[in-house]
């Protein structure tokens, strides 16, 4: 049975007039009439009741115009889903975060003009760190995912936009000796006991922290570890020691604690999107779009995507 005799049925059906359908229909109708009489033989039921002068509905057509009704209307629902689909506007997204990500402009641009913009796509989004973001990526439980650069570095199978780099700040008791100075040195942090993320936690600041005070000549005293930044801030607060986090916490505003600039050029951090290489859907392709946009660096989209000219 084929779309097209529902479509002539319902026409008959509704002008009750094989000539008013056939017009309707922009066919002949003594091809219209050899149709319904072929979706009668098909059925096995007479749909029609004819005379010179008149049709009607049997009981029959009565019960298969609702039916043919609904088909042709999820047929309609099908082709707009697919053709939906297609431009990217249904379906769902899995996106991985980081801890800082929901204190960055990004994340929230990002996702309220991908919301707005797609209503009917689902956005999953799921915290986690940079190391399983990259893990879920290779996996395929995360279709991106909004990470730092992590310790072991990224695995062959997933690729990075760097998105923006952020500075890493001081973070230390309001009352702190080095309180007045707008900025400090990482040199000038030798002495200083700090509290950091824990390194189970899969963050590849705690090894890029330690990294850059070898650089400046000394190794961090560790003296407490945690797995949150908002924990971190308020160990510092209660005089534990002092930190350094992305500029992004900034925005946690503590009493007994202040945030101070590094003065070392390389105390910045990454902020990067991280895809599967060659993939490409429009759910994904109009994410990256936004993001891409929703960062301060110069990218070259058609790049990205993949539809720079050879």
């Amino acid at each position: 049975m084929e779309l097209r005799h529902l479509r002539y049925f319902v026409a008959v059906a509704e002008e009750l007039h094989f000539t008013r359908a056939a017009a309707r229909l922009h066919i002949g109708q003594p091809p219209l009439s050899q149709q319904i009489q072929a979706l009668e033989h098909e059925v096995g039921a007479q749909l029609l009741e004819r005379s010179k002068r008149w049709v009607r509905l049997t009981e029959a057509g009565k019960f298969f115009l609702s039916d043919a009704r609904k088909i042709l209307a999820l047929s309609e629902q099908a082709m707009e889903t697919a053709r939906r689909a297609s431009r990217g506007e249904v379906g769902e997204l899995r996106v991985g975060f980081t801890s800082s990500m929901p204190f960055t402009v990004i994340l929230q641009r990002v996702v309220n003009l991908y919301r707005q913009r797609y209503p009917q796509v689902t956005l999953s989004l799921q915290e986690m760190s940079s190391a399983r973001q990259i893990e879920a990526i290779t996996q395929r439980t995360l279709d991106l995912g909004f990470i730092r650069p992590p310790e072991v570095g990224i695995a062959s199978g997933v690729d990075v936009i760097t998105l923006r780099h952020d500075p890493l700040l001081l973070v230390m008791p309001s009352d702190h000796r080095l309180a007045r100075k707008k900025s400090v040195k990482l040199a000038e942090l030798a002495a200083e006991a700090f509290v950091m993320y824990s390194k189970d936690v899969g963050t590849g600041i705690h090894a890029q922290i330690i990294r850059l005070c070898r650089q400046a000549g000394f190794d961090p005293r560790i003296v407490q570890e945690a797995r949150e930044a908002a924990t971190i801030i308020g160990l510092v607060a209660a005089g534990c020691g002092i930190s350094i986090l992305p500029e992004s916490f900034q925005c946690i505003q503590m009493h007994g604690v202040i945030y101070r600039k590094i003065s070392d050029p390389a105390a910045v951090t990454a902020l990067m999107l991280a895809t599967r290489p060659g993939e490409s859907t429009p759910l994904i392709d109009a994410f990256i779009q936004l993001a891409v946009e929703a960062g301060d660096l110069p990218i070259d989209l058609k790049k990205v995507l993949g539809t720079a000219p050879n």
